[in-house]
This record gives C-alpha cells, structure tokens and sequence, in this order.
C-alpha cells in the first residue's frame, strides 16, 4: 500500500507556515510603528549609535573654558569625583547634552535632586544638585539635545557650596569624563 501524501499535502504545510511567517512579520512591522513602540524604538536607535565625541554644554551661558578639571580629583578617603561641577548661578537652566530616554528623576543621596538620561551607545548622563526639575519631567519622557531638565542648584552633598550642575558620564566600563567631550564641541 502506497503511504505517501498527495501531491497537493506535500506542499500545503510549507504554505501554510510561510503565510503565518508572513502575517507575523506584517503584524510585528506595524507594532514597530504605532505610538505604543516609541520607547523600544527610541531604545533601540540609541544602543545603535556611537558615543558622541563631543558635547553641548549643559548649563546655559557657561563656556567649557570656564569648567575646571576636577574628574578624578579625590573626595574624601573613599571616592573620587565622577564628573565635572559647572557652577552658575542658582536657577541658570540645565540641558540635555544629548538625545535619550530619562531613566531617572529622583531627590535622594550624595547628587540631591538629579536626572538620568540614556544616551547614544547606552551611556548614562548624570544631572546633579538641581534646584529643580523641569515642568512635567518624568522617568520615561524622550529628549533630544536642549531640553530642558532642570536647573542649577546646590542640593544633595552640595547644600554648603556655591549653586552647580554635577555633570557625569557613565558608560559599561564606569565614569567617563566629560571634559574632553565638553571642550570639542568649541
């Protein structure tokens, strides 16, 4: 007796599992473009690109010449510092040096009141001692350089010290300096 499937078997379940490939791809590129991807979207163009080479200063009307060196410098017997302090006064506004997604808006610990914001090449920019946030701001909200997240301020460890913006740069490897990436773009 004769066990094998008609011809027209035979080609039927390859057919049926690339249309169902078919319409899942079709389905998954129309997710990819609604509104609700805008995230993992905007997460994913971030992971893709390089780590910028130079930056915009943070602090409106603050010129990188003016930032001292201090990355690296000691504080305390426990740490160094992790960024750069660009002083200004108090309320100046704070802005994003570069695209991303902000990771964090939050008032606790040594930074006082601070954003995070993710970055191109998943490098974290670090937003400290702010007087305030910008109206709005949330954990979640998409940036693009020069928007506004805050002002300048003396909060956190900084209570005792003329208002400024703690600026740092984290990638996997850890801190960064800024310094460097603040000075090229002049």
């Amino acid at each position: 007796m004769d066990t094998t499937p008609p011809r027209r078997a035979r080609w039927r379940a390859p057919l049926i599992t690339a249309c169902m490939l078919l319409a899942l791809g079709l389905a998954g590129r129309w997710a990819w473009e609604q509104p609700f991807a805008v995230h993992a979207r905007m997460l994913w163009t971030l992971s893709r690109m390089p780590a910028p080479t130079a930056l915009p200063m943070p602090v409106e009307g603050v010129r990188a010449r003016q930032v001292a060196d201090t990355f690296g410098a000691p504080r305390g017997s426990e740490r160094r510092h992790a960024g750069v302090d660009i002083f200004a006064k108090a309320g100046t506004p704070v802005r994003a040096t570069t695209p991303g997604v902000v990771v964090a808006v939050r008032d606790r610990g040594l930074g006082g009141r601070q954003v995070w914001v993710l970055g191109p090449a998943r490098e974290r920019h670090y937003y400290a001692h702010l007087r305030d946030w910008a109206p709005g701001l949330k954990e979640g909200d998409i940036v693009a350089p020069g928007t506004l997240l805050g002002t300048v301020g003396n909060t956190g460890n900084a209570r005792t010290t003329p208002p400024h913006l703690h600026y740092g740069v984290y990638a996997g490897d850890g801190a960064r300096d800024p310094l460097p990436l603040l000075r090229a773009t002049h």
